[in-house]
């Protein structure tokens, strides 16, 4: 058996340190994932006056809850999505200031527009700087009221996810009614976490009411990233080893733990204990259907092993796919193609068929999550190599010699 250390989730990272710069008093976070997105959500806040310390393994936020000791601020979110759609949204509860947020040329095209329209419509004064949407922004706070808003998280759970943990800093609180929602699981994380902070969302159906009244500092241990172990897990099932992640069990916040029931489906063999999930395998892998609409960051993990099945993978309602880092559908169905694997695609779904891949180079897209699942079909097909290998700082900076250790040790067994 082979026991992997994962590092801390990118997501609850990223919502801890939105929590913990709006809470009453100091919040410390242990175990935060140290990579380009959450150092660039780190360097955000500092740059509106909040104060974080940085250690190797614990960071401490000096939360303020009027909001940040800058009046006035340029920040500059890199490639991070939830950098780029959080920190406006928690600067714009501030009583008074001017902000001013850009971004990477990749998270300029990724789409805001939901969020940024439901911020106007609660009276936030909004600008873009480019295109309608998109960034580059300025937020020019005065308060917010709060009140009742309806939202369409069809494309993006982060917007929700970022109006909900705004809630408690309006006036009134906000009740928000939504009328489409992907990745569900990703908002059951943030309903979790604002509780450990101290404020209780009521749910019903899809509307959601939230008090106002604020945060409270906490320490908070930040779990092992769900979608990272993935690549992980699916490596056990594809070369019919064992593999068993800590920290990621039972009571896991992260849907995309669920990728291990995908695995199951397939013929894995799956435990899921109190405080550790284990896959072990034959190596054998049965083609199957399914609908990955909430846990679709792990969409290309399957694609990437779907060629060895004993038949046809289809994976279907991954439509949002088409708007994160890349168009990871159709990156998939390309470097899928470049192996000589026969792949259909449609609007939001891919089917894969079986096949003997071949060695090619991996078109990457600028993309973490390609490079991290085409991995694990090189432990299948050597000889892989991949056009911008260091794109995983943005989630895992070390993975490529994490992985070749992993890839070392299952070949010495």
């Amino acid at each position: 058996m082979t026991v992997i250390d994962i590092p801390g989730s990118k997501s609850v990272t990223a919502r801890a340190l939105f929590l913990a710069a709006s809470a009453d008093g100091t919040t410390t976070l242990l175990r935060p994932l140290r990579s380009d997105d959450t150092e660039g959500f780190a360097e955000g806040l500092k740059s509106l006056g909040y104060a974080v310390e940085q250690e190797a393994d614990r960071w401490r936020v000096q939360g303020r809850p009027a909001g940040p000791a800058a009046t006035d601020a340029d920040v500059y979110c890199r490639d991070g999505a939830t950098t780029a759609r959080f920190l406006p949204t928690l600067v714009a509860a501030a009583a008074s200031g001017t902000y001013r947020f850009d971004a990477s040329a990749q998270m300029r095209r990724r789409p805001l527009a939901p969020l940024t329209r439901a911020l106007t419509a609660l009276g936030v004064d909004l600008r873009h700087g480019g295109a309608e949407g998109h960034h580059p922004l300025t937020v020019r706070a005065a308060g917010i009221e709060g009140g009742e808003l309806t939202l369409d998280a069809g494309e993006s759970s982060q917007y929700l996810t970022a109006l909900l943990m705004l809630a408690p800093l309006t006036a009134k609180g906000l009740c928000i009614e939504v009328t489409e929602l992907v990745s569900a699981p990703y908002v059951e994380i943030t309903l979790a976490m604002m509780r450990d902070f101290g404020v209780e969302v009521l749910r019903e159906g899809n509307t959601f009411t939230v008090p106002p009244g604020g945060y409270r500092a906490t320490a908070y241990a930040v779990e092992p990233d769900a979608s990272t172990a993935s690549y992980f897990f699916a490596a056990a099932a594809l070369t019919g080893r064992e593999v068993t992640v800590p920290g990621l069990g039972i009571g896991a916040l992260q849907g995309d733990l669920r990728f291990v029931d995908v695995l199951r489906e397939m013929g894995a063999e799956v435990v899921v204990g109190a405080d550790a999930t284990t896959v072990r395998s034959t190596g054998r892998l049965r083609g199957i259907t399914v609908n990955m609409r909430d846990i679709s960051d792990t969409m290309p993990t399957l694609a990437a092993i779907a060629p060895y099945a004993d038949g046809p993978v289809r994976i279907e309602d991954v439509a949002n796919t088409r708007v994160k880092e890349c168009d990871r559908l159709e990156a998939c169905a390309e470097n899928l193609r470049a192996m000589g694997i026969t792949v259909h695609t449609g609007p939001d779904w891919i089917e894969i068929h079986p096949g003997t891949p071949k060695p090619t180079e991996i078109a990457t897209h600028g993309d973490h999550r390609i490079v991290m699942s085409f991995a694990v079909a090189g432990l299948r097909t050597p000889g892989l190599t991949y056009d911008d290998p260091g794109c995983v700082r943005k989630t895992f900076p070390r993975f490529h010699e994490v992985f070749a250790d992993f890839a070392h040790g299952l070949e010495g067994r």
